[in-house]
């Protein structure tokens, strides 16, 4: 059996599914990565169990349907080594693969299709669509509070919550929360929650473009599909509850502290430098229309800096990890940011709002 198609449209839809394949693998057969060839259209899948990407292309030529495995990180590389405006013939034959493309020739030792694991897509229970730059919003400004190893599994992830009419996102390490939302236009959805794990979440990320196309969700009791025009990505849904994030948002902050979000983000940036290496603790003290900031680490270097802001509240003094508050400004796009104070022993939020979605970051207070 032999395909033909360019190096360009081959290595596309490898890359698109490259990342999910694992490095260590408990089957041989997750280290490849599944071709489907039918009417003169190529499929490619990897799994790694827990998540299935598969992407699309137009081949050249083929001489007949097939499916096979390939392995994935040898394949990669050597494509992506490949000159452009190559055209790459694959030649199938008895558990081997010849790849030529100009005067360039491997041979790759194939696996059969049959053992290669893949997810039922059939059993949808609720289904939706919304636009790709929508969807990149939502994890843009969230995805940075996901916990990445905690014990509670429920938090290496990302809850996506739909109820009346709207879909939110929640990601929360305990220490703090990023919640986002938007508006959908389908009607009549079913309330309901699912937590896409943390690798879920990143690959998910990667495919999002930045265009307005529809994409269409899929949910099923145990996993997620969203479709895109030439990839569907499908994950295993985390088994767990979430805790109430609606309890986590403060209520009766009404210390406001506004100022330019950029000049704050610069000056968090040089009190980062001389922070706790561990802790990344900084000391925050509002007084009337001014903000003070203070970071000392164990070698007892110290850095101040102050700044005008606009603050009529009483004076207070709270210490934040500065990596928190940084990624919080880092994900939004204002100019003007304002922070919602209650007292320092309290949380901090900071709410903001666009066209499409509507975000509410919480960051609890340390001990310094």
């Amino acid at each position: 059996m032999k395909i033909s198609l360019s190096r360009e449209n081959l290595l596309k839809v490898l890359q698109t599914v490259g990342g999910v394949v694992e490095k260590r693998q408990t089957m041989p057969i997750l280290a490849n990565i599944l071709f489907q060839v039918n009417q003169n259209t190529l499929t490619v899948t990897a799994s790694d169990l827990e998540i299935e990407t598969r992407a699309t292309t137009e081949l050249e030529s083929s001489d007949g349907d097939f499916s096979v495995t390939l392995p994935a990180v040898k394949l990669i590389s050597i494509v992506r080594s490949l000159p452009d405006g190559l055209t790459i013939l694959l030649d199938f034959e008895e558990m081997r693969c010849q790849l030529s493309a100009g005067r360039s020739r491997f041979k790759l030792s194939t696996l059969p299709a049959d053992d290669f694991p893949t997810i039922d897509l059939t059993q949808t229970e609720l289904s939706f669509s919304m636009a790709q730059n929508q969807l990149k919003q939502l994890i843009h400004n969230t995805a940075f509070a996901m916990a990445s190893q905690d014990v509670r599994f429920y938090l290496n992830g990302m809850l996506f919550d739909i109820s009346n009419q709207t879909l939110r996102v929640v990601a929360t390490d305990g220490h703090r929360l990023s919640t986002c939302s938007t508006l959908l236009e389908t009607e009549g959805l079913t309330a309901t929650q699912a937590i896409l794990p943390r690798k879920g979440v990143l690959e998910l990320q990667k495919l999002i473009g930045d265009d307005d196309n529809l994409i269409a969700f899929a949910l099923a009791k145990n996993y997620l599909t969203v479709q895109f025009e030439e990839t569907v990505f499908t994950c295993k849904l985390v088994d767990g509850r979430f805790p109430d994030f609606k309890r986590v948002l403060p209520q009766h902050n009404d210390q406001l502290v506004q100022t330019d979000r950029e000049l704050l983000r610069s000056l968090l940036q040089r009190a980062a430098i001389l922070s706790n290496d561990k802790f990344k603790g900084i000391r925050l003290a509002l007084t009337q229309n001014l903000l003070a900031v203070h970071a000392q680490n164990s070698d007892q270097d110290e850095s101040h800096e102050d700044m005008a802001i606009d603050y009529n509240g009483t004076e207070m003094e709270i210490g934040f990890n500065v990596n928190y508050l940084l990624d919080v400004l880092n994900s939004m796009h204002e100019e003007a940011v304002t922070l919602y104070m209650k007292d320092a022993n309290s949380s901090c939020m900071v709410d903001t709002q666009n066209e499409t979605c509507h975000c509410q970051h919480v960051i609890m207070p340390m001990r310094l």
